[in-house]
């Protein structure tokens, strides 16, 4: 069963292909969902340094005499070899089989035994970077790339305080992109444009906050959070 659909620059096909797998002796037939989508821009970009580097490496590797074994079928892949004792090696690129590489960029496909809507299997694979990028986050933004504690209680409440930052940041992270904020902010920009907001405590009275600009107060109803007052 075949559906072509569009999102942005991708386009995709759903096909419900079968195997036959064998369960306690007997032959089960298994569907699974393969979604072929089709083009993005971004991926091919990425998809062409990745090969340009690739081959910048194949030819470093055959000229210095230093070898990768696992490359061995990418060199005559690639690359028609000539070693002659007074010239050394000269390499000629094999057109043809650069050319069939490169016609694949920007495209992939995602298979899934279970996700049958292929907005939800495209939205579900997009997601797999938050693992990535809450290190990430508690690596850079969180300064947890050394710990720099010297025992083992200051090490827990370091990683708590983390854990509570990691999970603000997640929630700002979440309402900056339901509210399509991210076309105007990244998230350090809109940070610093609510860190300049001022608040005043004195002993026996009541904080407050300084003068915020309507856009401020705009950016904390954006993020569902109520304006300090």
């Amino acid at each position: 069963m075949r559906g072509p659909c569009r999102i942005g620059a991708e386009k995709f096909d759903s096909i419900i292909p079968a195997i036959i797998v064998i369960i306690n002796n007997t032959p089960t037939v298994i569907a699974f969902f393969l979604y072929v989508f089709i083009y993005n821009d971004q991926k091919a970009t990425d998809d062409k340094i990745a090969f340009n580097k690739l081959l910048d490496c194949l030819e470093t590797e055959l000229l210095s005499g230093k070898k990768n074994p696992d490359h061995e079928k990418m060199y005559t892949r690639y690359y028609e070899i000539n070693e002659t004792p007074v010239r050394g090696i000269s390499l000629v690129p094999k057109q043809e089989a650069i050319t069939e590489a490169e016609k694949n960029y920007g495209y992939f496909a995602l298979m899934s035994n279970g996700i049958k809507d292929p907005l939800d299997a495209l939205e579900i694979y997009r997601s797999k970077d938050l693992i990535e990028k809450a290190f990430g986050n508690l690596k850079e933004r969180l300064n947890m790339r050394r710990t720099s504690v010297w025992s083992e209680e200051n090490l827990e409440g370091k990683l708590f305080v983390q854990f509570v930052a990691l999970i603000y940041l997640s929630y700002i992270k979440k309402a900056m992109s339901d509210s399509n904020l991210f076309k105007d902010y990244t998230m350090q920009e809109l940070l610093d444009e609510l860190d300049v907001i001022e608040r005043f405590e004195q002993p026996g009275s009541q904080s407050r906050v300084g003068e915020m600009t309507k856009k401020q107060m705009n950016l904390y109803t954006l993020l569902g959070v109520a304006v300090p007052s």
